[in-house]
């Protein structure tokens, strides 16, 4: 006898880059080139040494293994309160984000989840641009919930218009979905179309979600991304994601966290409860002293991130024939490989195997993306960009 599995679990693709790495498996490339990875975006250093040796010396003390509460430990979801206003430049009198706004989560992918599965159901629809982040059509087909698209906007760098959110909205909508800077183009969302958006759900009526997981890697951190947390009515319809993995380098510790109003923060403990109780005591530690002393080593991070792009940029405007850069930013860079007439994984599975560049392709990222290819330029050090563009320069004369 066959298991009955959940018939929208099954019709949901195998998880993309756990497809993307199994090429190596069937072929290897040349053993004189080495790998480069960029296919998931896994930070190239190490969190600082110094908060690793704290976080060391709090292993051997007593009460680590026990349950935090649901929400995470008063004090992370203190500290991440302030990070939030300081880096969107909240001052009073404006509300910003309080503590209890804050649920802190195993990593932003549950933050997603809890937050969707909270606002909408089956039958339901949500608001998604193309490209999308895999992981969140992932779970709307698992919730059995419509993803609605708006077509990816290769002309403005991918940041898709107002009206193109507008013209999906009817009574079925229950949440349009922004990530800025973006995953998988790179792109960052003006503050002025994040309040036109805000603007736009609140007249609807729904919830605006936007996951700010790349945050700290944005071009211009001397201003806030958005103003939104200023507002008095934010806690009614804007929902924040937010992930320590990027940020600190803490991937593998499952980090994250939901700003929302009260009504919404309820209803994400409830689902959280009944899955993980709580995110691991041991990272909401790590976490808070991140907070309280990383400033510095995180400001290191971002500029070398600001140079990597730069020098990314810099590499595809040279004159050459083959892959165009259509758009890059924080970690990724979107770019439209020369091949017409292949798709998108043809591509990318030819790259892995032949040239040892392992990225994801577009048409993971959503239909009419086989024009293009993922990379996450953050796992590679600045001296390996010239090494990645002889790469693609061969394959695309090959």
């Amino acid at each position: 006898m066959t298991y009955a599995v959940n018939p929208l679990v099954r019709a949901v693709n195998a998880p993309p880059i756990a497809n993307v790495h199994k090429w190596l498996v069937d072929r290897r490339p040349d053993a004189n080139m080495p790998l480069l990875d960029v296919a998931q975006a896994v930070p190239i250093d190490p969190p600082d040494v110094g908060l690793r040796q704290r976080i060391a010396d709090l292993l051997v003390s007593d009460g680590l293994h026990r349950y935090t509460p649901i929400t995470g430990l008063p004090e992370l979801r203190d500290g991440l309160a302030t990070y939030m206003n300081t880096t969107h430049a909240v001052a009073p009198p404006a509300v910003g984000v309080a503590a209890a706004d804050v649920v802190i989560t195993a990593g932003c992918n549950q933050a997603f989840c809890a937050v969707m599965q909270a606002l909408a159901g089956r039958g339901d629809e949500v608001i998604l641009p193309l490209p999308f982040y895999f992981n969140h059509q992932m779970w709307l087909d698992m919730l059995g919930v419509t993803a609605r698209h708006i077509p990816f906007a290769p002309a403005s760098g991918g940041v898709p218009a107002v009206d193109d959110f507008a013209r999906l909205i009817n009574d079925k909508t229950r949440a349009l979905v922004v990530i800025s800077p973006n995953n998988p183009t790179g792109a960052v969302y003006s503050p002025v179309m994040l309040e036109q958006l805000y603007g736009l759900a609140r007249q609807a009526g729904i919830a605006m979600v936007l996951d700010e997981t790349y945050q700290d890697f944005r071009p211009d951190l001397n201003s806030p991304p958005h103003t939104l947390f200023e507002r008095s009515d934010w806690h009614d319809t804007f929902v924040q994601l937010f992930s320590f993995s990027k940020s600190y380098a803490l991937t593998g510790y499952r980090l994250g966290s939901i700003v929302a109003g009260p009504c919404l923060t309820e209803a994400v403990t409830k689902i959280q409860d009944c899955t993980n109780i709580c995110a691991p005591r041991v990272s909401q530690m790590m976490g808070k002293l991140a907070l309280e002393s990383e400033a510095a080593w995180l400001g290191e991070q971002a500029a070398a991130m600001v140079a990597r792009v730069t020098a990314l940029r810099e590499a595809f405007a040279q004159p050459w024939h083959g892959f165009e850069l259509v758009s890059a930013g924080a970690w990724f860079a979107y770019v439209r490989h020369p091949f017409e007439g292949r798709t998108a994984t043809e591509v990318a599975r030819h790259l892995a195997q032949a040239y040892g560049v392992l990225c994801v392709p577009g048409d993971m990222f959503g239909p009419g993306q086989d024009a293009y290819l993922r990379f996450a330029f953050a796992n590679l050090q600045i001296d390996q960009i010239p090494d990645l563009m002889s790469r693609l320069r061969a394959a695309a004369v090959e």
